[in-house]
């Protein structure tokens, strides 16, 4: 018995770090893609009960396996030395309230410009559909607070990501591939939006709920089985 434990307690601490390693290579994909800069922006990742954090002001490039932070949805740190993003708040709720295996906050330019015009990115697109529906913007509240995180929640409802106003993004997803993908999907249509919308005496073409809706369930049988 004691053997299996140990096995098990290895093939976990495996699991980890090639989580851990995936992280860090989405991290740095968020700034090589444009979509923060510096260290802002952070990504998360859930592995059973643990939940792996980009520490707070170290550039991504930098991270090493020994850098690995791990808190669990209560925010209790598990291992790590370095202190967890400062947006550790606004990733718990999302775990704590959605079945996320993955969450990803940047600070991309379209999203963020879009978020300090409107109420909701409106559906420009039809990849809204991968997102639940149209984007809404959760009200403004200091980067890091409990407030933030309620905002970002309500804004969340029914859907798998959400413009945080004067500030960025937010997805989730069950992996950390999907969770990007929505980032950078949503970033594509604000972008989108933001260029159609600058057309004088034009104004865009939107999606209906019905079109959307048609497409949602088109995309459930999108890809490789």
């Amino acid at each position: 018995m004691t053997e299996q434990r140990k096995e098990r307690g290895e093939d976990r601490q495996d699991t980890i770090e090639r989580a851990w390693d995936e992280l860090v290579a989405t991290a740095r994909r968020t700034v090589t893609d444009g979509l923060v800069v510096g260290t802002s922006g952070n990504v998360s990742v859930r592995v059973g009960g643990t939940i792996l954090v980009t520490p707070s002001g170290v550039p991504y490039d930098r991270l090493t396996p020994r850098d690995a932070v791990g808190v669990d949805t209560d925010g209790n740190r598990l291992f790590g030395d370095l202190t967890p993003t400062s947006e550790l708040p606004m990733h718990l709720a999302v775990y704590r309230t959605t079945s996320a295996e993955a969450v990803v906050h940047t600070h991309a330019v379209h999203a963020t410009a879009v978020s300090t015009l409107v109420p909701e990115l409106p559906p420009i697109h039809y990849m809204t559909a991968a997102l639940g529906g149209p984007v809404r913007v959760a009200r403004y509240a200091p980067y890091g607070s409990d407030e933030l995180a309620e905002h970002m929640l309500r804004a969340l409802r029914d859907r798998t990501g959400c413009l945080l106003q004067n500030h960025g993004t937010v997805t989730y997803g069950d992996t950390l591939d999907q969770a990007y993908d929505r980032t950078a999907q949503l970033e594509w249509m604000s972008r989108l939006w933001l260029t159609a919308s600058s057309v004088p005496g034009h104004a865009p073409t939107l999606l209906s709920t019905g079109q959307l809706r048609e497409v949602e369930d088109r995309l459930r049988g999108y890809g490789q089985r």
